[in-house]
């Protein structure tokens, strides 16, 4: 059977809305699932800025989850929720209390807060026109939403550093379709993975030659060195597969793998990376296979972002500094 590459809108029991303050460089993304899906988180960064987290625990009550929201800001980023909960509110999504219905709305933020004006933060109203903009079905990559002012290659300073971005990667395995989306802000360098090459990360004085984040790192063991937070990638695993809570969480790890392979080093102490999952529960598959096309959806994403990463802020791109080597 072959992989077919689809447009991540082709599934279809999610919706995604994005919204970026250009000007302040940053900006949220949201992945709705009004009717419900089973929820995972894998959280492997030292330096995580999350929320709702502890109800994926499947020892824990609920059972579904109504949105993911990745955003900039840092912490204040995680505001972008409450916005995503009132729309959810309005439109009758929820976990029923008699009351109303209460949106479960999980949430990861990066830290983009040293690029643009750091006043200006993803808040709730910035949430709910993510949600309205989920309506138009426009999906962008690159610098946008959440990668809006996300950088990568920042272990020699951000006057080294490279500009990340937002990647998207969907596909179809006959009735199954997976996606990621994926905002691509990290400490070290981002690789083609197989064959090492650098297509994003720490450059040298000469602002054209990459320094090799991960040697120099290494080379450094010694140095007790207290590398600022300017870090974090966060991501989504969307799937109409059918899983359990246990195989959601599973499917989070699996999916990290697509980290470790493109991002040099990943899961460092000064980074929060993240991965949600979320399961429509349309097909049936096997845990293994989908948790092994994650992770190439997830290395593929990660590649995206940096790809069709803008250069923004005097911060130069993968796409700038290709045609400055032509």
């Amino acid at each position: 059977m072959d992989l077919e590459e689809i447009n991540i809108n082709q599934i279809k029991d999610f919706r995604i809305g994005q919204v970026s303050n250009v000007e302040a460089a940053t900006g949220c993304t949201v992945i709705l699932a009004p009717e419900g899906a089973v929820g995972g988180v894998d959280v492997r960064g030292g330096s995580p800025a999350t929320r709702e987290t502890d109800l994926l625990d499947p020892a824990n009550m609920v059972d579904k989850i109504h949105a993911v929201v990745l955003s900039g800001g840092s912490a204040f980023g995680l505001d972008s929720a409450a916005g995503v909960m009132e729309y959810l509110e309005k439109k009758g999504s929820g976990f029923d209390v008699g009351v109303t219905r209460v949106p479960i709305v999980c949430g990861a933020s990066l830290f983009d807060l040293a690029v643009g004006d750091h006043r200006i933060r993803p808040d709730k109203e910035m949430g709910y026109q993510a949600c309205l903009n989920s309506e138009k079905d426009d999906i962008y990559q690159g610098s946008t939403g959440a990668g809006t002012g996300a950088t990568v290659g920042k272990y020699l300073g951000m006057e080294h550093a490279m500009k990340g971005g937002l990647g998207i990667y969907a596909c179809r395995l006959g009735d199954l379709k997976l996606g990621v989306i994926v905002a691509v802000n990290c400490l070290g360098d981002v690789v083609e993975p197989h064959t090492g090459r650098i297509l994003g990360g720490a450059l040298e004085d000469d602002g054209l030659t990459y320094a090799g984040s991960e040697r120099l790192i290494i080379d450094q063991f010694e140095k007790q060195e207290n590398l600022f937070n300017e870090n974090t990638t966060i991501g989504v695993v969307l799937t109409n597969a059918s899983l359990t809570k246990a195989e959601a969480n599973k499917l989070a790890v699996m999916a990290h793998d697509g980290y470790a392979r493109t991002m040099r080093p990943s899961h460092s102490q000064v980074d929060g990376d993240t991965i949600f999952a979320m399961a429509a529960g349309r097909v049936s598959a096997n845990i293994n296979s989908l948790g092994a096309l994650a992770s190439l959806a997830v290395e593929k994403a990660v590649i995206n972002a940096i790809v069709k990463a803008e250069p923004l802020y005097g911060f130069i791109s993968y796409s700038e500094l290709s045609r400055e080597y032509n």
